[in-house]
């Protein structure tokens, strides 16, 4: 080998050696999860118990920082140094935002490391007092009848609850006006002051209100019924199987993670998912905590693809964008 050649191999070796060896190391300071939304929300709430259940598996502490809105906070993870201390806690949102969102200063795709699904949620449909439908059927007859005349309320364009929305318009074959708010809980009692008609959101918001008769659910979009809800049926059996969907979240690092700190990183979050206090929380929540498989990085890469090709028709086919 040349003289020079040895010298530049020896110098790029030296590079690499402090990233390298942070890897072996990693942790070695705390760990941070940027959750794209206002503190109190859900995002917010899963993401600190998660960093909760995940600190007792690492040797460093794990902080939440709130940097909303989601689109935000996923750009701050997108462009940060890809060494396993800036994650994202992120939900079904962020492949939609692939589409939503037309001037992304990253591709959704490509920009981010899946390290593991942490949650899911379902979806309820509920109805303001008095709405004429009483279940599914019903209510896809009622779109059909009164079409935009109906007002459906979101927690924002890039929310779940918008994307439920789109779902029960794609059921119906026809349009509702959708009136986006800043947040699930102006949407909620927009809905139980009745006016607004109709709201598609995670049972984790909706659960307390359905209970105690302020508003009318009329079905889950769960693969089966709520242990908190049992009489609600499922959306597949009150005749409406398009309307399936669940809040998931993520946990994600930027692109180019060292392979090696991402298999800690699930290592961490697969432990804290069967953390007992972490199971019991998350029922409080009405939200289910990943099994192995889903928390698994093989399984998270392949979804999170998945997703963001699952929602690009449906939204490009509402027309309906965040920016």
């Amino acid at each position: 080998m040349k003289p020079y050649r040895r010298i530049l191999l020896g110098a790029a070796m030296l590079a690499l050696a402090p990233f390298t060896a942070g890897a072996q190391e990693y942790p070695d300071r705390p760990v941070v999860i940027v959750a794209g939304a206002a503190a109190g929300g859900p995002t917010d709430v899963i993401s600190r118990i998660v960093a909760e259940a995940m600190a007792r598996h690492l040797p460093q502490p794990v902080v939440v920082e709130n940097t909303p809105p989601a689109n935000v906070g996923a750009q701050r993870v997108a462009q940060a140094r890809p060494d396993g201390y800036l994650l994202l806690m992120s939900n079904v949102g962020l492949a939609a935002g692939a589409t939503l969102f037309r001037r992304l200063s990253f591709d959704t795709a490509t920009a981010f490391a899946p390290l593991g699904l942490v949650s899911d949620a379902a979806m309820t449909v509920i109805a303001r007092p008095g709405f004429p439908a009483e279940d599914m059927r019903s209510l896809v007859s009622e779109i059909n009848r009164r079409g935009e005349a109906l007002n459906i309320g979101t927690a924002g364009l890039a929310s779940a609850a918008n994307l439920c929305g789109l779902l029960m318009q794609q059921q119906a074959q026809n349009r509702m006006t959708i009136v986006a708010f800043r947040g699930t809980a102006p949407a909620i009692t927009e809905l139980m002051a009745g006016r607004i008609d109709l709201l598609c959101d995670q049972a984790t918001n909706t659960v307390p209100f359905i209970r105690d008769g302020r508003i009318r659910a009329l079905a889950v979009s769960s693969p089966a019924r709520l242990p908190g809800l049992p009489n609600v049926p499922t959306t597949a059996e009150a005749g409406s199987p398009v309307i399936a969907m669940s809040t998931w979240h993520g946990l994600f690092a930027p692109a180019g993670t060292p392979e090696a700190v991402q298999q800690r990183i699930n290592a961490a979050l697969v432990a804290a998912m069967q953390d007992e206090r972490l199971r019991a929380r998350f029922a409080e929540l009405q939200t289910d905590p990943a099994t192995p498989e889903r928390s698994s990085i093989a399984f998270h890469r392949r979804y999170h693809v998945e997703e963001i090709e699952r929602w690009r028709p449906i939204i490009q086919a509402a027309g309906a964008y965040a920016d």
